[in-house]
């Protein structure tokens, strides 16, 4: 690519409406451009970073023996409702009527249709194992798209989708997938970790993410300093604390004017937190519920769904409290309610602590176990920075982390729902056991900058960066440093290296300064040695910087590819 005659440019200002150093940073490189709220055009040089991302996606997936398939974005809405998705999905899928106002959506995931595919070719257990993938667009319907190509409305992404006879089998596949997903986020150099995480609308026995290490991240990795325990916080098991057993004292109902929060009452009573219960109320598919959690703790609403078996859990609205009590927050308690009380591993160790007393500006002292009736007791908070490992005695810490890839053991229910079945070896008809494993392309490209930039702009890693070199000629109206640029630029891509040449006629310091902002991995300046054939030779992350002739360029180059 020779710049002089070339789409490109670059922005000298930070990128307005842009809340990421990535999101800025590819703006300004002129590599995306927004088009709507979580919505970009890819131009020439992110469309190359993007495709090449996509080709160490492609090699990995065929190396595993999977095969690539091309499917449709715009989805017929009926095969949504027979998976029983549409409403797990609900206004974050695009939908349209076609002319004959039948319903259509744009996918925001293809499961659905890779069951279909597989009815084609699925009808004895003989016709399994196999794995196909597609790399295409998905549309979600983002509340609040942000942080650049982290959390966008439309996005690219690499799905894929095991069949397989039964659940062992399926680990196999799950396990090729594994490895397959290593040597993709190794190749692209990302520092990465694999945790366990929610299934979610997905569903299935098993989710794991890929979760790239960065403060920009949206998720919260727990992890332990003494084992390889990963886990993400939404399902992450907290090894509760036990409290002491005290003789049951007389429950008693105490005057806390514009007392609310946790700490305002501990103070006000002049006790611990921890010896305060916090009662919380959700909307659970329809009734409301009693959270009850030790007040120094934070509710874990994933926890909570799974537990209940339930779908949805929202916070209740100030008129569905009403329905429970005539109590304002910050005075609820589980005392003398008509309403399922759901209480924290940790509250059925407490004697004697305190709740609200569902009447403004009074809170019970003494509350025990035996004052209110029980519905469920389980593992419902977030686990924190400090805590016990739940694995060994380790301490727990938090990372934050982007999702670029995941796994799901899916198990049957997608091949149940919509009728994917074969014959086994007895000649009885059982339902295919599959797995989905996705890639997040765009993610990875801000993911992979969060990681590697500084100062002046990105740093590419070789593998994905738009080009492995570029040439900038000092002086374009010197005959000699245009004659050995050309030469160069001839000599590299003879040898299947790709180049930019930056011919423009534009100042030094420009030329560089765009070369350091779009992240090229090597720079070769063609200066005042030129009639010496004599280069400077220099790699973006500082590592090389040294003089070689044109005939040391390629070996120096290759030095770096292959390290």
């Amino acid at each position: 690519m020779k710049l002089k005659n070339s789409f490109f440019y670059t922005l000298r200002e930070d990128a307005k409406n842009e809340d990421s150093i990535s999101g800025n940073l590819l703006v300004r490189s002129g590599m995306v451009k927004k088009t709507a709220s979580g919505i970009y055009m890819f131009m020439p040089l992110g469309l190359r970073v993007k495709q090449k991302i996509e080709n160490i996606i492609r090699d990995e997936m065929d190396k595993s023996g999977a095969n690539e398939v091309a499917m449709p974005q715009l989805i017929s809405g009926e095969i949504f409702e027979k998976s029983g998705r549409r409403h797990a999905f609900g206004s974050d899928m695009f939908s349209l009527k076609d002319r004959y106002n039948r319903d259509f959506v744009l996918g925001p995931t293809h499961e659905e249709l890779f069951v279909m595919a597989a009815k084609e070719k699925i009808k004895s257990y003989k016709d399994m194992p196999f794995n196909i993938y597609q790399i295409g667009n998905k549309y979600r319907d983002e509340t609040r798209p942000r942080y650049g190509l982290i959390r966008t409305r439309e996005f690219t992404m690499k799905d894929a989708y095991s069949f397989d006879i039964d659940k062992s089998n399926t680990e196999i596949s799950y396990g090729k997938m594994a490895k397959a997903y290593n040597n993709i986020f190794d190749r692209m150099d990302i520092d990465y970790r694999v945790v366990k995480a929610d299934t979610g609308a997905m569903g299935g026995r098993l989710s794991e993410e890929y979760q790239a290490i960065s403060e920009m991240g949206e998720d919260t990795l727990v992890l332990c300093d003494k084992c390889d325990f990963s886990s993400n916080i939404e399902i992450a098991e907290v090894k509760g604390r036990v409290f002491e057993k005290e003789n049951a004292q007389k429950m008693e109902l105490v005057y806390t004017p514009n007392v609310h929060t946790i700490d305002e009452v501990s103070e006000f009573l002049n006790i611990s937190p921890d010896k305060t219960v916090k009662t919380l109320v959700y909307n659970v598919d329809g009734d409301m519920i009693l959270a009850l959690v030790c007040g120094n703790r934070e509710l874990n609403e994933t926890k909570l769904r799974k537990l209940l078996n339930a779908e949805n859990v929202v916070m209740a609205t100030d008129e569905e409290l009403k329905t429970v009590t005539d109590a304002s927050f910050g005075f609820l308690g589980p005392i003398g309610v008509n309403t399922k009380v759901v209480i924290d591993n940790e509250v059925s160790t407490m004697s004697n602590f305190v709740t609200g007393a569902n009447k403004d500006d009074y809170h019970y002292l003494n509350v025990n176990l035996t004052d209110f009736e029980i519905f469920k007791t389980g593992d419902i908070i977030n686990i924190e920075e400090g805590d016990t490992c739940p694995c060994c005695n380790g301490n727990i810490y938090f990372k934050k982390g982007i999702e670029i890839g995941n796994l799901f053991d899916l198990g049957t229910k997608y091949s149940e729902s919509l009728g994917l079945y074969y014959l086994d070896e007895s000649n009885k008809q059982r339902p295919v056991d599959m797995g989905s494993y996705g890639i997040g392309t765009a993610r990875c490209m801000a993911a992979i900058i969060e990681q590697h930039h500084d100062d002046k702009g990105i740093i590419w890693p070789v593998a994905v960066a738009p080009y492995t070199a570029c040439i900038v000629v000092i002086n374009t109206k010197d005959e000699i440093q245009n004659e050995l640029s050309e030469k160069l630029y001839n000599l590299l891509t003879e040898n299947g290296i790709d180049v930019m040449l930056d011919d423009r006629n534009e100042r030094p310091g420009v030329k560089f300064n765009d070369m350091d902002l779009i992240g090229i991995p090597i720079k070769i300046t063609v200066g005042k040695k030129a009639s010496e054939n004599i280069v400077e030779f220099k790699t973006r992350d500082g590592k090389v910087d040294l003089e070689c002739s044109l005939d040391e360029v390629i070996n120096e180059i290759k030095k770096i590819k292959n390290n």
